[in-house]
């Protein structure tokens, strides 16, 4: 009995030296951004970066060195050249915001200053996540033709791979405040799409043999579009979204923070879901 005990203290303890912790975070952060940007890509920019800090302020960071060696032979003569990279990541991922991001627009020296406010709830990441690989296509299936930036009449694709089978899920969010189910197609039922492992998927291409497949072209009016595009994967099946199909031309839909919810939820039951966000303009040609 004493044995058995001392066993399940010992579970325990060890139960609690490893679970992941779910804080509430928030933080502030000025951008400064370059000519090149415009104020929503700022906006967007600004709430990223301050969602990272607030993260890291809670949970802290980890940082990595890689060494590098590259030996030539030139003319006979031989060359070592020495390399260090340093790279820092933070220890959490946020999950769901609490509060709609506070922005303040400033001007200094001619350059546009975005100062953001942030507060959610961020998760602390103890183990390593699946690694996988996501790249947006544009008028290309070849990941050679990578893109974030789009115009009106291209036609778009996604390549994605992992090395652990799962359950994949795509939503593209407009600038109006919408959240379009891309994946699953218009006509399927499931919440999401199987996929195997070690295996290169190239999605919204009538050749991939899936009798749903639809495909897709980018749309804008006169002024850009600044989307974002969530690529959701988990090893495990999820619920879902409770979305709608207003128009044949159009995929299901349904409100940006009903959206927000659905997936704050999921990753809440769900410590292995993770999602790939990729930031989208889309100009008039």
């Amino acid at each position: 009995m004493h044995r058995l005990l001392l066993i399940l203290v010992l579970c325990f303890v060890a139960f609690e030296a490893t679970a992941q912790r779910t804080e509430t975070v928030e933080a502030e952060y000025i951008y400064h951004a370059p000519e090149n940007i415009s104020p929503g890509q700022a906006k967007q920019i600004a709430v990223e970066r301050a969602q990272i800090k607030a993260i890291a302020d809670e949970f802290g960071t980890t940082i990595s060195q890689t060494n590098l060696t590259n030996v030539s032979n030139i003319n006979g003569e031989s060359g070592i050249d020495f390399q260090s990279i340093g790279m820092s990541e933070v220890k959490g991922e946020w999950i769901e915001t609490l509060e709609e991001p506070k922005f303040e627009i400033t001007f200094e020296q001619e350059m546009l200053v975005v100062k953001v406010y942030v507060k959610g709830k961020a998760r602390e990441i103890i183990a390593a996540n699946i690694d996988c690989e996501a790249k947006l296509l544009r008028n290309g299936k070849d990941d050679k033709f990578e893109s974030s930036e789009f115009k009106d009449g291209d036609q778009f694709f996604l390549s994605f791979r992992t090395p652990a089978k799962g359950y994949i899920a795509i939503y593209q969010l407009d600038n109006a405040g919408q959240a379009y189910c891309l994946l699953p197609y218009p006509g399927q039922e499931e919440a999401q799409n199987e996929i195997k492992a070690n295996k290169r998927y190239l999605f919204f291409d009538w050749e991939s043999g899936n009798e749903f497949t639809e495909e897709y072209y980018m749309t804008c009016g006169e002024e850009p579009e600044h989307n974002q595009l969530y690529i959701i994967f988990s090893p495990n099946k999820f619920t879902k979204a409770l979305d709608d199909r207003n128009s044949e031309e159009l995929p299901r839909e349904l409100a940006a923070d009903e959206f927000q919810e659905w997936l704050a939820k999921n990753r809440r039951r769900d410590k292995e879901m993770q999602v790939i966000k990729k930031s989208i303009t889309i100009k008039k040609k």
